[in-house]
């Protein structure tokens, strides 16, 4: 197993594959590197080195009980792009990932960064305040600190439900894939999953977006139930100076996994263009 050391000591996980120009996967919450599977696959095969890391308290990174919060994230980001010395990357992130992608360049700039990718991802904010009176009330998101202090495991297979749209009629309900997700979530640290609620939920990232100067191409779903469109995916696209959003039909928050050949032939395209 690979790991990076970071400058408090902790370890980051990370898979990296092929070679070629570099594909840089961030994923959400509560999961690991695994959730990019199909993606890196893919692109592995196309050609591209691909490169997926467990967030801190993520996954098979160390559990730690300080820096679970997103400053931290994106300087482990930077500790695993810098120690690999990679140029001209791709940054893809998922949900918490697109959000982890932000801030690094928010702290770090695009000196090595190409091209950028946010999947039903948090920015520009998550949470419903005075300035963002269309966000996700607190009390969405104090439930799921409920759920994941006293129940996780059986939270994480009922949050899979919405996470890949499972609950909507004629569904077509994959239970490995609930499996799956309850698998990457119990193997990450409560403690650390518990602070990263607040990372996704109130972090603002309107600022870090501001400072994003290369093409992005933003990906969400008009059904996504976990991170609503409206207060993201369109308000993202808005401010970012060289973007553009595609929206998927009627998919779900999970659809990297879900509609993972279109999200395939997308990250593509949108490599090669």
């Amino acid at each position: 197993m690979s790991f990076v050391t970071t400058k408090d000591g902790a370890h980051i996980y990370y898979k990296d594959w092929g070679t070629g120009q570099p594909i840089v996967f961030s994923h959400g919450w509560p999961l690991c590197a695994d959730a990019w599977d199909v993606q890196m696959l893919f692109l592995l095969q196309k050609g591209y080195r691909v490169i997926a890391h467990d967030r801190r308290s993520h996954g098979r990174s160390s559990q730690t009980g300080t820096g679970n919060e997103m400053d931290t994230y994106a300087d482990d980001l930077a500790a695993l792009i810098d120690s690999l010395d990679l140029k001209d990357a791709v940054l893809v992130g998922h949900s918490t990932g697109g959000g982890e992608i932000s801030h690094y360049v928010g702290r770090h700039g695009t000196s090595r960064v190409s091209k950028m990718v946010l999947i039903s991802a948090v920015p520009p904010l998550m949470l419903k305040t005075d300035a963002n009176p269309g966000g996700v009330p607190m009390e969405v998101f104090d439930g799921i600190r409920d759920g994941t202090m006293n129940n996780r495991a059986q939270f994480f297979k009922d949050l899979a439900l919405p996470f890949y749209g499972y609950n909507r009629p004629n569904a077509t309900v994959k239970q490995a894939v609930i499996d799956e997700f309850w698998r990457e979530g119990m193997a990450g640290s409560v403690l650390g999953l518990y602070e990263c609620i607040k990372q996704f939920s109130e972090v603002d990232y309107t600022a870090d977006l501001k400072k994003i100067d290369v093409p992005t191409l933003i990906l969400q779903g008009d059904d996504d139930q976990i991170v609503p469109l409206d207060g993201s995916g369109r308000k993202s696209v808005e401010i970012i100076k060289n973007a553009t959003l595609k929206v998927y039909p009627g998919a779900s928050h999970g659809m990297c996994t879900t509609e993972s050949d279109q999200v395939n032939a997308d990250l593509l395209a949108f490599i090669q263009s």
